[in-house]
């Protein structure tokens, strides 16, 4: 177990714009736990807007304020290829970490980034923030009781018509920065979420990539992609930036032996083959709101984070792999760290 935080949890944000808006919200409702103390992006005007916002330090270098700052922690919102070589300076530094997804990009990021992780001592949390839809702890509560018997399938989905343009859509474009297209973009939270309802190891996949309409950016805005487990499970995920999903598509589902279910951010149904069906409803929440304060709590009581760095390089195996199947045109192995 990683070392706790006593009092407040500090901490450094690493990039001041995009996704760090709905990180913000986090720090503001749980104020009583953690706490944003100072901030860094390499533009001036951002870091310095940003840590005004939040009564926070700026800096223009992460590295200076990992040297300078008072920090218990770093939360990480930078482009997808920088997030290696940020985490492993968290951690050299005794800093533990809240990182956007991907975790990083190469087998050989995920081996640095686990390794300066565990030989540092500080704990990891990838923001995976869909798991904490209240729909998706219902779900796995259902799965571990048992409810559908032995599974044999799991879906989801996370499709949108994005309004992406050469002009807006900045390191996106390049593969080289995004590590792909779409797929390891919002692809990542079906891929997660994948992962944590079938509960056992990935070990092979493959994919179909597709451009259906944002033909200006380098990488797929579209794929289907399919997972083999260790546990026999099968995993089936549709993504895209091209199109909404048809009415009625769920965002995740299961099949078991004994029925199914299904599930939306706000919602699970079962139905047994017995014929025993029940609908559980929650009411809405904001899952970055919710990340936050698991990475708090996680931080002051040493809990382990719902994912960290080892599913996080799970979920980078999962890609990975889709992407090399549909590039050969063959299925292929999930990389293991």
């Amino acid at each position: 177990m990683s070392r706790t935080v006593n009092g407040t949890v500090k901490v450094g944000l690493i990039g001041g714009g995009g996704i760090t808006r709905a990180h913000v919200k986090g720090y503001r409702a749980h104020a009583d736990k953690i706490a944003v103390t100072a901030v860094a992006d390499v533009v001036e005007e951002a870091a310095n807007t940003r840590a005004a916002e939040l009564g926070a330090q700026a800096f223009t270098d992460y590295r200076e304020m990992l040297r300078a700052a008072d920090l218990d922690a770093v939360d990480i919102c930078l482009p997808h290829h920088l997030h290696a070589e940020a985490i492993v300076a968290a951690a050299e530094a005794g800093k533990h970490v809240l990182c956007e997804k991907p975790l990083c990009l190469t087998a050989d990021e995920a081996a640095r980034v686990a390794g300066a992780v565990r030989a540092n001592d500080v704990t990891l949390m990838c923001a995976h923030n869909q798991l904490f839809f209240p729909s998706v702890a219902k779900a796995k509560e259902l799965l571990a009781s048992g409810l559908l018997g032995t599974v044999y399938e799991v879906r989801t989905t996370d499709s949108f018509h994005n309004d992406f343009d050469p002009q807006n859509m900045g390191w996106r474009a390049s593969a080289r920065t995004s590590g792909g297209g779409e797929l390891i973009d919002t692809g990542y939270h079906p891929t997660y979420l994948l992962l944590h309802l079938a509960d056992a190891q990935p070990t092979e996949a493959t994919a179909f990539l597709s451009t259906h309409r944002l033909k200006f950016m380098e990488g797929e805005d579209s794929a289907q992609v399919l997972v083999r487990f260790d546990n026999g499970v099968v995993g089936q995920m549709v993504t895209s930036w091209a199109y909404d999903p048809a009415p009625g598509t769920e965002k995740f589902s299961v099949v078991g032996e004994l029925g199914s279910l299904t599930g939306t951010a706000n919602s699970v149904t079962y139905r047994l083959r017995s014929g025993e069906e029940e609908t559980f409803e929650f009411a809405e929440v904001d899952s970055f709101v919710e990340e936050i304060g698991a990475f708090a709590d996680c931080l002051r009581t040493g809990q382990r984070p719902l994912h960290t760095e080892t599913e996080g390089i799970a979920v980078l195996g999962v890609l990975l792999a889709a992407y090399e199947g549909a590039r050969t045109g063959t299925i292929a192995k999930v990389l293991t760290i």
